[in-house]
């Protein structure tokens, strides 16, 4: 197999595609930078049975030429090509779980940042979907101009639009930047111009890239993407061309697994002292079997006054708010290990597999299985 893409997308993949390794697919790399007719010697010569392309925005009509040359996978885009396997993300999913977590933190000022790619206009589109039962405005801006930037450099400046825009927004605000590198680049923006992060600009980024999250100040909260689930679809999907078996539809999406929330955006990021405290306590406890009316004992404060705040503040009761914590939590080990049913409850905080479903069914639509099966198999 050819494997035509870039080193980001490759270290997110190779977990999964190891494990085909073993199973006799060999992988030769090619790096996704070269010219388009470097490219396609490269393929001649190698003669793959398959080829596993990534595309790129700003590169892919030259980019699907090459998959003339041999049985295709596509990646990193949801276009229907004849003849070739669509494999990638749900991205206007990805735009709805950044608005469920900014709503979920009680933010009424929401905004989008985007960079002008179909992912971008996918994600605002979800996010906008996502948060319109508030009836709020959002705010979106676009900014172009990383065309010739590598995903892991960080040294562009904002531009005098971004700057305009940003100090124009009601403060504090909550943005959600299509992808991690747009989230890095508006925390750095936001350190420039002095406006504080979380404080006056909550920032969620996507992908949930630890080479960006964690070395962004302050650190990226993002959108996680089973990345484990993706690449084991493209091997899956491989394994079909290879052996000439039926295999899925031709496009496959898979959704994200939650939030992952980090010092750009988080639930303490509050103007209420009490709101605060009583949302660090559910943070601290979640895993334990807590109840409304000890924690309301540990916290000292009436029942109904916290009740009261949590729902003019969140517009649900903390009760509510510890369900979807914990949701949150299962969806993301459901998705990233081959943990049980009955093990993640446990460390979920439910501590009961059937009290887990009804809670999970609850708050997503679905059993935890069928979401764990929805990660396998893509939403087609």
């Amino acid at each position: 197999m050819a494997v035509i893409m870039s080193e980001v997308f490759l270290r997110r993949l190779t977990p999964a595609l190891a494990k085909f390794a073993g199973r006799a697919q060999d992988y030769r790399i090619l790096s996704i930078h070269r010219e388009i007719g470097e490219l396609e010697n490269l393929i001649k010569q190698i003669k793959p049975a398959g080829l596993i392309l990534e595309i790129l925005p700003n590169r892919s009509k030259e980019l699907l030429k090459l998959a003339k040359l041999a049985p295709t996978i596509l990646v990193a885009t949801d276009e229907r090509v004849d003849g070739c396997i669509s494999v990638d993300v749900d991205d206007w999913a990805v735009g709805r779980e950044a608005a469920e977590a900014f709503s979920n933190a009680g933010f009424r000022s929401l905004a989008c940042l985007g960079n002008g790619t179909p992912y971008s206009s996918q994600r605002i589109e979800g996010f906008k979907k996502g948060v319109e039962c508030l009836e709020t405005p959002i705010f979106t801006h676009i900014e172009t101009g990383f065309e010739d930037a590598r995903y892991s450099e960080s040294f562009r400046k904002p531009s005098p639009d971004l700057e305009d825009w940003l100090h124009a927004l009601p403060k504090p605000t909550a943005i959600f930047a299509v992808h991690d590198p747009l989230g890095r680049f508006l925390c750095g923006a936001c350190g420039q111009l002095g406006l504080e992060v979380p404080n006056d600009v909550a920032i969620i980024g996507a992908n949930d890239d630890p080479l960006v999250c964690n070395l962004t100040f302050p650190t990226l909260s993002s959108v996680a993407i089973p990345w484990e689930a993706l690449g084991e679809k493209v091997g899956l999907a491989m394994d079909a061309i290879l052996s000439k078996t039926p295999h899925d539809p031709n496009r496959a999406l898979i959704p994200p697994s939650g939030v992952v929330l980090r010092h750009s955006a988080n639930h303490l990021a509050v103007d209420d002292a009490l709101l605060r405290r009583a949302m660090s306590y559910l943070t601290e406890k979640m895993q334990q079997p807590i109840s409304i009316s000890s924690m309301c004992g540990d916290l000292r404060v009436a029942r109904r006054t916290l009740e009261r705040r949590f729902k003019e503040y969140f517009q649900r009761t903390p009760w509510e708010m510890l369900c979807r914590m914990r949701v949150n939590q299962a969806r993301r080990l459901l998705a990233e290990t081959n943990y049980s049913v009955g093990l993640i409850s446990e460390r979920c905080g439910f501590n009961d597999p059937e009290r887990m479903s009804v809670v999970f069914n609850r708050v997503t639509g679905q059993s935890p299985s069928s979401f764990r099966k929805s990660l396998k198999s893509g939403t087609l």
